[in-house]
């Protein structure tokens, strides 16, 4: 899809508010390591992920959703939008969608309110969705969340994907603004690839297995991915969009303070950071402490790094992200003054 801007008639999405929230309890790599055949060591190495946050009994996704959208509507000095739109992979239930009820405890009932769809790059396809809505004139006000909690389809005894996921929601509030101000996102490039559907995906749950017939077997109610494959796809696919939507901006990689990608495992995304030319220092992460959490990555990442005073006001900011489906994604963005709100609490389902 080719790279985009809103234009001259029609107004941009401004980033104005940003939260992360993970769930209190924190799962080691050698906590895992008491149940799997594996050590500290071998994840760090693979991965560059030291420890997770997991949700509690009781916590799902829409839980996570609305701590992280509280919070973001505060950062934003308003406790009002119009659309809600939660990207996820693991809704509270197939049927409804989890933003209605998100919408609703957040007290914005009669917001527009609806899921997307793109596994890990759901945040990005979430970005454009938002400033397309608010560039037609539908939509004011949008409070986008992020939110996944993999460990409710992953297999816990599962040693290649069980060290990989943890559990979060970020969020941001975008609001109709001047396409030139800070905050301003644009320039997208988002793409897919359906012949690729089975290297990242849960086989069981939908109307594809239930057509079949029968029972579906125990793995297939999991999350299951083609390592290898995914890696080699992950790489190439950001590292094309982040270059397309590069050309669109009339950007070079000299131009950027600092990339942040979907985190998926630090391998990946030095590699593509190698592939881009940029240094390494360049590529904001913080999948060591968080690991990788779908949707929820890029906008925790931003909540982490803001939080840290690594991003400050003016600098520039490509996101870019990669999922199942396959789907990628980039865009964007000179980050504006904002307030971020301290650490959250406890949450309680």
């Amino acid at each position: 899809m080719p790279s985009n801007t809103p234009g001259p008639s029609g107004p941009a999405a401004v980033l104005c508010g940003l939260a992360g929230w993970v769930p209190p309890r924190v799962v080691t790599n050698a906590e895992l390591a008491e149940r799997l055949d594996t050590d500290d060591t071998w994840i760090r190495t693979r991965t560059g992920i030291r420890r997770r946050h997991i949700a509690g009994p009781g916590q799902a996704t829409s839980d996570l959703a609305v701590e992280a959208g509280r919070r973001a509507l505060r950062s934003a000095g308003t406790g009002t939008a119009d659309t809600v739109i939660v990207a996820t992979t693991t809704p509270d239930r197939p049927c409804p969608a989890t933003a209605p009820l998100v919408a609703t405890r957040l007290g914005l009932a009669g917001a527009a309110a609806f899921d997307v769809g793109a596994v890990c790059t759901g945040f990005v396809y979430g970005l454009a969705t938002a400033a397309g809505l608010i560039a037609a004139g539908v939509a004011e006000r949008v409070l986008l969340i992020g939110a996944d909690t993999y460990s409710t389809i992953v297999d816990p005894l599962d040693r290649a994907n069980a060290i990989i996921f943890g559990d979060g929601a970020g969020a941001v509030v975008l609001r109709a603004g001047d396409p030139d101000e800070p905050g301003a996102v644009g320039h997208f490039d988002l793409g897919s690839d359906g012949a690729h559907e089975d290297l990242i995906t849960v086989a069981a749950g939908g109307s594809r297995r239930r057509a079949s017939g029968g029972q579906p077997a125990d793995a297939e109610r999991h999350f299951a991915m083609r390592g290898k494959e995914v890696y080699r796809h992950a790489v190439t696919r950001m590292a094309a969009s982040a270059r397309t939507a590069l050309s669109g901006a009339g950007w070079t990689t000299g131009d950027l303070d600092h990339f942040v990608p979907h985190q998926a495992n630090l391998r990946i995304l030095h590699s593509v950071a190698d592939d881009l030319g940029l240094s390494r220092d360049r590529c904001v992460t913080n999948v060591d402490a968080r690991g990788n959490t779908g949707a929820a990555s890029i906008p925790l990442a931003l909540a982490d790094a803001m939080g840290a005073d690594r991003i400050r006001p003016g600098d520039r900011l490509l996101l870019t992200a990669f999922g199942g489906g396959l789907t990628w994604g980039s865009c964007f963005l000179t980050w504006p003054e904002l307030t971020l709100n301290p650490q959250p609490e406890r949450i309680t389902p």
